[in-house]
């Protein structure tokens, strides 16, 4: 559940994660929701394609205003936080990871930057319940990573992660051993990335 894009994937048969295209052939969707009406309410190239034509029916980098209880946003008498603008971004993505993949998709891990804190994490989780899912664990975008890379690494190590996303950037240090991915130290910007200087 990215600031900018989002993306799904799973852990195959061999361990290997895979990301599953969006509906549109991309491997990344844009976290861009457009309120067209009441009914009809648009995530993703769609939506971003006309957020220059109807700025106040458009909401984008939604992220980085999780957990903040005072944001909203307010539609034709509707009010939306931003963990509901959210759960219309992970509900896209997993009704079009469960055409492409035919399987059906209830449990889910999301990520999120390494500084969100309490707040941002359980409106993050919120967003996953909003989205009709069972959230097993919200976990820090450079641990998700590190598992990644780490997973099958059999000496001890400290990794330095980087993430520059669109919206944050976060920096780790985690030390892997065949026992345990632990954090030792983070830091970062919420509010400096990509979208920054495009």
């Amino acid at each position: 559940l990215g600031t900018t894009y989002s993306c799904i994937a799973y852990v195959d048969e061999h361990g290997k994660p895979v990301v599953v295209a969006n509906s549109e052939g991309q491997a990344t969707t844009p976290s861009v929701v457009f309120f067209d009406g009441p009914e009809n309410i648009v995530v993703g190239d769609a939506a971003k394609d006309v957020a220059e034509l109807y700025p106040d029916r458009v909401v984008s980098t939604v992220k980085r205003v999780m957990g903040d209880g005072s944001w909203v946003f307010e539609y034709e008498g509707n009010t939306y936080h931003p963990q509901d603008i959210s759960s219309y971004i992970l509900r896209k993505l997993v009704s079009d990871a469960q055409v492409n993949t035919g399987d059906t998709i209830t449990d889910v891990v999301i990520t999120c930057p390494a500084y969100f804190g309490v707040n941002e994490k359980e409106a993050t989780k919120q967003a996953g319940e909003i989205a009709g899912l069972n959230v097993r664990y919200v976990i820090p975008e450079p641990t998700a990573a590190a598992i990644a890379y780490g997973i099958e690494q059999t000496e001890e190590q400290a990794i330095l992660v980087f993430d520059l996303g669109g919206g944050t950037f976060d920096i780790t240090l985690i030390k892997v051993t065949a026992e345990a991915i632990t954090v030792i130290c983070t830091g970062g910007d919420h509010q400096l990335g990509g979208k920054n200087w495009d």
